[in-house]
């Protein structure tokens, strides 16, 4: 893989930046600005390098159609104030645009074009589309890892027809990402949460080999405690889903990895009641398990004292009630802790988790915050990226 980092001589050339700026709007306004923030590093080594750059991104899913309320308007809007500099946005059709059309003023150093999505070609991935993009410019640019597990037009078959390369925040999150997968510092943890087991399957059989301890925590917890004959009341629990607990324990005592899962846990009557403690035995049929309990709690923290990686994806409870939150602000504020003083390399993904760090105000604590989604999941389970392995196959 080449890296934009790398390149000295790029004054004046027209970069295709591809990025991810999915942003949610609410009536045009938008409510989060994390991804608008990730971005501003390349923006301003492209700025200073001269170049002229052409920026690709979409909103939502317009399935090939033209959609005024996924246009990328407020989003050039808002980054136009972040940098102080005028943006262009060209809403014309793409297929339509010739090169000459583009920096017609000779000052002008940042253009994009309109949701790139609302293209039928983009999400089929089509060679003559590609083709006519590359036409626009010299050299592509991914900076959107959190798009590249998707094999559309601007991200996979662009790098057939220009000199392509990795954006800051792209390489950035690979490196994370190696440091919890193939460049590991052990001892190394994972802590992972979620409703469904069956989805996090693929993650935990891959990263069993891997690591020392997985702790598996959330609704899918409940899964193991029930698999393990303990009640679990009226919790919320999957079915069919013997064979694969099977199989995680199996896997996990072949490669001596230790599976962790709550010894004591937090029920409620509802979602909406107050926290009670309770040991596993005690757990009637009208209780639902919304947190782990204080025995928990210390064991996590234990081991992540005796961790120098970890890895984190799901919170530990029902943490849009307080009342049923204090398992993952612990969990926060203990890696915070070791991040401190430098004893542990965190990275930590998924909207929930993020959430999570958020409330407590400690996001910026941790080494690496992935927004990636399903592209950060589809990596952690050793799948292939068709925009990784667009870039690689670019030498």
């Amino acid at each position: 893989m080449k890296y934009i980092k790398d390149l000295e001589n790029l004054s004046e050339k027209r970069i295709l930046l591809r990025l991810d700026l999915n942003v949610p709007l609410e009536n045009g306004i938008i409510t989060d600005q994390t991804r608008i923030d990730k971005i501003l590093p390349v923006i301003d080594f492209l700025i200073k390098k001269k170049s002229k750059i052409l920026v690709i991104s979409h909103i939502g899913r317009p399935k090939g159609k033209v959609n005024k309320d996924l246009s990328l308007k407020p989003i050039c809007e808002n980054l136009e104030k972040k940098i102080n500099q005028k943006i262009s946005l060209i809403k014309d059709d793409i297929l339509g645009l010739k090169r000459e059309d583009l920096f017609k003023d000779s000052k002008e150093q940042i253009v994009f074009l309109e949701n790139i999505r609302f293209n039928l070609e983009e999400e089929k991935n089509d060679a003559n589309f590609s083709k006519h993009l590359s036409k626009l410019v010299d050299i592509f640019v991914n900076d959107a890892f959190s798009c590249s597990h998707r094999a559309h037009a601007s991200l996979s078959k662009i790098t057939e027809f220009l000199p392509s390369y990795a954006g800051l925040q792209l390489e950035t999150e690979i490196n994370a990402l190696k440091k919890v997968t193939t460049e590991i510092k052990r001892p190394i943890s994972c802590i992972i949460g979620g409703s469904k087991i069956s989805s996090k399957i693929g993650i935990i059989k891959n990263l069993i080999p891997k690591f020392d301890n997985i702790i598996i925590v959330g609704g899918m917890a409940n899964n193991i405690l029930d698999y393990l004959g303990n009640p679990i009341g009226k919790s919320f629990k999957e079915g069919k889903c013997k064979s694969i607990i099977d199989d995680i324990f199996k896997t996990a005592k072949n490669y001596s990895c230790k599976i962790i899962y709550p010894e004591d846990v937090a029920v409620g009557k509802s979602m909406k009641d107050k926290s009670q403690i309770k040991e596993l035995n005690e757990i009637t049929n009208d209780d639902l398990i919304l947190d782990i309990g204080p025995k928990t709690i210390n064991r996590i923290k234990d081991t992540i004292e005796n961790s120098k990686t970890i890895l984190w994806n799901g919170p530990a409870g029902y943490f849009e009630n307080p009342n049923f939150a204090l398992g993952s602000y612990e969990i926060a504020k203990k890696i915070v802790e070791k991040n401190k003083n430098q004893s542990i390399y965190s990275v930590v993904g998924g909207g929930d988790t993020i959430a999570v760090l958020n409330q407590i105000n400690v996001i910026d604590n941790f080494n690496f915050v992935s927004t990636a989604g399903g592209a950060f999941l589809e990596y952690l389970e050793g799948k292939e990226l068709p925009g990784i392995n667009a870039l690689n196959s670019n030498v």
